[in-house]
């Protein structure tokens, strides 16, 4: 078996043969840096003429990106390689040599990646979001698994709306109609009355007509849901759940947020306590004096930041065409891309900016929170917002009326900050028999798909709830990734099913 690159801090002054891809490789004359990857990491493999055939110099040499090869030589402590070690190589083979590898250091635009997405995976960026996802999924089983919830795996195909049902994706099951499922969390209610406290954890989908960054048509999320419990302790128990992820992610996976790019100092201060907000107090913060101000001081910064990004891309564009070595070159395509990603986002934000601040001036009580006025509040703080309490006409059917308050419901929403906006939202469910059937009249469900799910309120009915935390935008908060569809391998969007 191979050498690990994850593990060459265990193999220093030893041989090691290593077994990847060719991530990207340069040649300095008698010397050659080979930078290869074998799924744990990279190292920096140095093949000098002279330690290997001049047959297999010159094959290394012109090796192109992505080649298979297996690379055996001795292990180096070296802190400016990546990986902090290197390969001083004695003897390499060639697997399956790659020739015009599509993508290359240049520009590509969205469109392009998506339809290679099958290749983007091996990117350093993917690579790397692929990781810190692991991580958070195996960390949202660990949390649930370790205080005693019990793991349900409710139907994919459902005749129920659990949200809006505009939003539903409809199926020929046998010749009659069926849905695929928007979430988990009635059946799961059930088995809540069974085993105290579950959760259930698959795909999820959604038929919204949207565009935004922050959906998918089909994504990933976990929704726990306990008995005897009240909103209180279903705050305190998503405190405490998002707080263990992002411990996780910065124990496991902070090389990689560093290469990202992600802001670890931010995600170093969530922890217990997070903020609290009534729905009530947060469109009072959204029609006020101080987020206009907020909104003015935010625009000034993004015209200043584009002011700047286009200062850098002339400067970069005049080295361009000076006399410079290729690597030179590469590293100023890179940068290039960078800045112009950087330009075409702020361009956008600085158009949107006007509007957003328009919507939450205009914002009246009673409507349910819109993206962008999640976006603000959350750009407010620098920890996760809950926000509680919403209208009961804004929301699902199933949200119990808050007794003291016949106006609101007893939810909440949990948003990321730093502009990310929800990752998760719950509630306390409607224990009521007749309020509940009274609702699923007044929102034209029909009744006869429900009688299961009312029959809990007949047979020892308790006060229950629970929530779903989506894993995409749970991972690009983290990452700092700017649309959810790099947070998944292969996403699925209203207008691009690619492979």
């Amino acid at each position: 078996m191979p050498n690990k690159i994850s593990e060459l801090k265990n193999n220093v002054d030893q041989e090691v043969t290593l077994a990847g891809w060719l991530y990207k490789g340069r040649s300095s004359g008698k010397v050659q840096f080979l930078i290869v990857r074998d799924g744990t990491g990279l190292c920096q493999c140095i093949v000098e003429k002279g330690k290997v055939s001049d047959e297999l110099f010159e094959q290394l040499k012109h090796l192109g990106q992505e080649s298979s090869l297996t690379v055996t030589g001795v292990v180096r402590t070296e802190e400016r390689s990546v990986g902090g070690h290197e390969l001083a190589v004695t003897a390499a083979e060639i697997i399956s040599p790659a020739t015009d590898y599509p993508i290359t250091p240049k520009s590509h635009g969205t469109d392009f990646l998506l339809k290679n997405r099958h290749l983007h995976l091996r990117s350093q960026g993917q690579w790397c979001i692929g990781k810190i996802r692991h991580t958070v999924i195996d960390a949202i089983r660990r949390f649930f698994n370790d205080n005693g919830f019990t793991l349900i795996d409710t139907p994919i195909f459902t005749a129920m709306v659990g949200e809006d049902k505009q939003s539903l994706f409809e199926v020929d099951y046998f010749g009659e109609p069926l849905h695929l499922t928007q979430t988990g969390q009635l059946h799961l209610e059930s088995a809540a009355m069974s085993f105290g406290k579950v959760y259930c954890f698959g795909p999820t989908f959604r038929a919204e007509k949207s565009k935004t960054r922050r959906h998918l048509t089909e994504f990933w999320m976990v929704e726990p849901e306990v008995a005897f419990t009240d909103l209180d302790e279903l705050l305190e128990l998503a405190e405490n759940f998002v707080s263990f992820i992002v411990a996780r992610v910065l124990g496991d996976n902070k090389s990689q947020l560093e290469t990202l790019g992600a802001d670890i100092a931010a995600l170093e201060k969530i922890k217990p306590p997070f903020y609290r907000l009534t729905y009530t107090e947060a469109v009072d913060i959204l029609t006020g004096e101080k987020t206009k101000q907020f909104m003015a001081s935010q625009l000034e910064q993004l015209q200043n930041t584009k002011q700047q990004a286009e200062s850098k891309i002339t400067e970069l564009e005049q080295q361009q065409k000076g006399q410079i070595k290729q690597w030179q070159k590469d590293k100023i395509a890179a940068e290039l891309i960078e800045l112009r990603g950087v330009l075409a986002e702020t361009d956008t934000k600085i158009e949107n900016n006007p509007k957003h601040a328009k919507l939450a001036a205009e914002f009246r009580w009673g409507k349910d929170l819109g993206g962008s006025d999640e976006t603000i509040i959350s750009q407010m703080h620098d920890k996760p917002i809950f926000v509680t309490h919403y209208p009961k006409d804004a929301k699902a059917f199933y949200m119990k009326t808050d007794r003291d308050d016949e106006k609101v419901v007893l939810n909440f929403d949990l948003l990321a900050p730093a502009g990310f906006g929800e990752i998760i939202g719950g509630s306390v469910r409607e224990d009521d028999y007749e309020k509940l059937t009274a609702k699923i009249e007044k929102q034209g469900l029909e009744i006869k798909n429900y009688e299961w799910y009312l029959d809990l309120r007949k047979y020892g009915s308790v006060p229950h709830g629970g929530f779903g935390l989506g894993v995409e935008r749970t991972v690009a908060w983290l990452t700092g990734e700017k649309h959810i569809r790099q947070c998944i391998a292969f996403p699925r969007m209203m207008d691009k099913v690619y492979i």
